[in-house]
């Protein structure tokens, strides 16, 4: 009887949240590793109490823990890449930038989550100090939105040029390349600046008003993560990410009455007319009681997707 040769996959894991409504945090990660054919592996560092609606409850594990899940994982499955996501305490912070020096993580891919779409605080701000400190020098990508390269850098962001002096600044401060999203940004184009740590790329793409982009961050650098660690380089990574995003938010649905969400595996979410076939709406689902259901604003790509 002869025996299948055991297949090694390409490994990325998420260090994040779980979400409790599956629309963001380590969720929106999964889905987004398994689009790209890249196994999927976490280390939890907070659970939400979270839907369609907002953040009503977080609790966190202990950095102990977090530590534990971390050595589990890498000293196993040696990741290929990292993507990290909100970490909520400064000792989480602390803790997980020990693990990655520890086990000389690659291709890491830092989403600076402090606020969540609902307007929910995901970072203290001693977190955020640690972050800086301890996390910017270790990541090979940092995706801020326009707020969070502000709150990274200290520089106010009003102009174009406020978000290049912003992307330098947090090169200075470590991080390898720094991707500024530009969904927080208003206009019908969406801006996205790349500073390589040598030069910037713009990547411009029309806004799609789906309103289907809560995670839409999340998908963006878990796809450039997933691409890394598939051996792409960092430009063909971002633009292949923002490509994917970009038609994961085209095609969104709204799983309960609040904000979309982006399609992160195509086609497995696309709701079924009676005939079998695809039946997509860029407008929400209405209400029992006839009511167009809200949209809230979403964290970091805002209406806008990008490729």
């Amino acid at each position: 009887m002869s025996r299948a040769r055991p297949v090694r996959p390409i490994t990325a894991v998420s260090i994040a949240a779980s979400d409790s409504g599956g629309g963001a945090g380590i969720q929106a990660d999964l889905l987004t590793f398994a689009a790209h054919s890249v196994y999927g592996a976490t280390v939890v560092v907070a659970g939400t109490a979270q839907n369609t609606h907002g953040v009503f409850s977080i609790e966190s594990f202990s950095p102990r823990f977090v530590s534990r899940q971390i050595d589990a994982v890498f000293s196993d499955l040696a990741p290929a890449a990292v993507k990290i996501g909100m970490l909520w305490s400064a000792g989480t912070v602390r803790t997980v930038a020990r693990g990655l020096r520890r086990f000389r993580a690659q291709n890491v891919v830092l989403d600076p989550v402090l606020v969540s779409s609902s307007g929910a605080i995901l970072l203290s701000s001693t977190g955020l100090r640690a972050l800086r400190r301890d996390l910017l020098p270790l990541a090979d990508l940092v995706t801020p939105n326009r707020d969070e390269a502000a709150a990274l850098s200290g520089v106010g962001i009003r102009t174009e040029r406020d978000v290049r002096r912003a992307a330098r600044r947090i090169g200075e401060l470590g991080a390898r390349a720094v991707l500024v999203t530009g969904g927080d940004a208003p206009g019908d184009r969406v801006r996205d600046l790349l500073w390589n740590g040598r030069a910037f790329r713009t990547f411009e793409h029309r806004r799609i008003a789906t309103g289907a982009t809560h995670g839409s961050g999340c998908s963006l650098s878990a796809a450039v993560a997933a691409n890394l660690a598939r051996g792409d380089d960092l430009e063909t990574s971002v633009s292949r990410a923002i490509r994917y995003v970009t038609r994961s938010i085209a095609r969104g649905v709204f799983p309960g009455s609040g904000a979309g969400v982006p399609v992160r595996f195509p086609g497995s979410l696309t709701p079924r007319n009676r005939t079998g076939s695809p039946a997509t709406s860029t407008r929400p689902p209405q209400s029992r009681t006839g009511r167009r259901r809200a949209r809230p604003r979403d964290r970091d790509r805002g209406s806008s997707p990008s490729p």
